[in-house]
């Protein structure tokens, strides 16, 4: 297929705008742009302009039939706006002359158009073709609220409108239901405390994609005095660090009251989940599956960290003894849990972005899967806090503060793990079941963190290693013992 980009004026300033752009997934490849299309228009666009909204189509070079869709909110405006100078796109004539076209998510007058879009809709049916805005619950939203993009987002963007509602646009779309958005309306509808409400959506029902809905965004409550669980977890571990002869347990920043409240919060979560979406359980066969899975990304990560040999027989034992077990009970989860996903309140503890790993196909991330794979996530997350504070803030030669800095690293991950552990269960044992689970979903995910630091931030590969050589090793507490 020719690239539209050679000849289109709008698909030529839209490639450079998705290769620059933050949230493209596809840096370092080479691609083709291969459509654009307006598959809506918010009415009451400003000064006798457009705001549209763009999807376009791309495939990779390197894989053969992989195409990916992008999201792209477009205003067009008869004159040049310096205001929005930073979210320039190009400039070119189309049905309305001569235009200035910038990314809308920067443009207050746009922004406005969305959230009386939302002020005006109904929880109704879809709309058989074209942009459906839907509504959850019966909070009045503030339309006069001035809009914020948030910066720096790697794969979304997200704009708050004042401190009452935080619109996230999917930026990478698919066909099909979006976790984030199903899961938060069931939460948001069963009167869960643990989200943030969901107040409503965007559907585009697309008849090029054979009637599928494809869900482009999502408006929530804007939980704008919350604090980010992993600052709350690194602010712990440096006033632990700060202390020279106090332990984890008697520092003033002692975080296990938070984990254990955090372990409570997950539990509470995955019950009213296994309530409303389908449980199903897991035959042998499809258990042997599960394990042959992880034996198979061992395989791969074995090719890029080599240390991993000196873990690989007890990695393998590890899976197998997961693989051996005759059913394995699966329902909805979060996917990709982690301190960075969560926000602490007034209110308690709120869980973030139900889309599951980015990377994954999306039905692969509406698949059920086991509720340990969460509860490794956040075994995890408690094993890298203090360590990432130890690597970024410690100067010490080897020996003396440095040993002392490592010591404490261990204590503070070892007591929050226990502790977050302990309220998941209720302070039960874990059945042999379980430890098998949780023992197999802790080392796989270790296994894919030494791929991504040999990768990225090969400075921290000793974190997931070292975990793995307490894991192969049996420490107590490091994810595969029992509460």
């Amino acid at each position: 297929m020719t690239d539209p980009a050679t000849t289109d004026p709008l698909a030529l300033h839209l490639r450079d705008h998705i290769a620059e752009a933050r949230w493209f997934g596809g840096k370092g490849r080479d691609w083709r742009l291969t459509s654009v299309r307006r598959v809506g228009e918010l009415p009451g666009a400003p000064d006798g302009g457009r705001v549209a909204v763009e999807i376009a189509e791309l495939q990779y070079d390197d894989g053969p039939g992989e195409v990916e869709l992008y999201q792209l909110p477009l205003v067009s405006y008869p004159e040049a706006h310096e205001r929005l100078a930073h979210a320039f796109v190009g400039e070119w004539d189309d049905d309305l002359g001569h235009v200035f076209v910038y990314d809308a998510l920067h443009d207050r007058e746009s922004m406005a158009l969305y959230l009386r879009a939302f002020a005006a809709a109904e929880d109704r049916a879809p709309a058989q073709h074209g942009l459906a805005f839907h509504r959850v619950g019966d909070h009045e939203l503030d339309i006069e609220a001035h809009s914020t993009l948030f910066p720096g987002e790697q794969s979304n963007s997200s704009v708050a409108f004042g401190e009452d509602a935080m619109l996230k646009v999917f930026r990478k779309v698919t066909p099909g239901i979006n976790p984030d958005i199903a899961i938060h309306r069931v939460l948001t509808e069963s009167g869960s405390d643990h989200v943030a409400a969901l107040y409503g959506w965007v559907d585009l029902v697309d008849d090029s994609a054979e009637g599928d809905t494809v869900q482009l965004a999502m408006l929530q409550q804007f939980l704008r005095t919350a604090s980010d669980g992993w600052e709350l977890a690194l602010s712990s571990v440096r006033n632990l660090f700060t202390e020279a002869d106090l332990h984890a347990d008697e520092v003033g920043g002692d975080f296990a009251g938070e984990a254990a409240r955090l372990g409570t919060a997950l539990a509470e979560v995955h019950t009213t989940l296994a309530e409303q979406f389908p449980v199903e359980t897991l035959d042998a066969r499809a258990v042997a599956r599960l394990g042959s899975a992880m034996h198979g990304r061992l395989d791969d990560a074995l090719d890029v960290v080599p240390a991993l040999a000196e873990h690989e027989a007890a990695l393998r034992a590890t899976f197998d003894r997961l693989a051996a077990l005759e059913s394995v009970q699966v329902q909805q989860v979060h996917g990709d849990l982690h301190l960075g996903q969560t926000l602490r309140t007034v209110k308690g503890w709120k869980f973030l972005d139900f889309e599951g790993e980015p990377a994954k196909p999306l039905a692969e991330r509406m698949r059920p899967d086991s509720p340990w794979r969460d509860v490794a996530g956040m075994l995890r997350s408690f094993d890298y806090a203090p360590r990432v504070v130890a690597l970024t803030s410690m100067t010490a030669e080897p020996g003396g503060e440095a040993e002392q800095q490592a010591y404490r690293a261990a204590e503070w991950a070892d007591r929050n793990r226990s502790a977050f552990l302990a309220a998941y269960v209720e302070g039960r044992t874990l059945t042999d079941e379980e430890d098998a689970l949780l023992q197999a979903y802790v080392a796989d995910k270790a296994v894919y963190e030494a791929v991504y630091e040999t990768r990225n931030r090969p400075g921290w590969e000793g974190i997931p290693l070292d975990a793995l050589g307490r894991i192969t090793h049996g420490a107590p507490h490091d994810g595969g013992s029992r509460a």
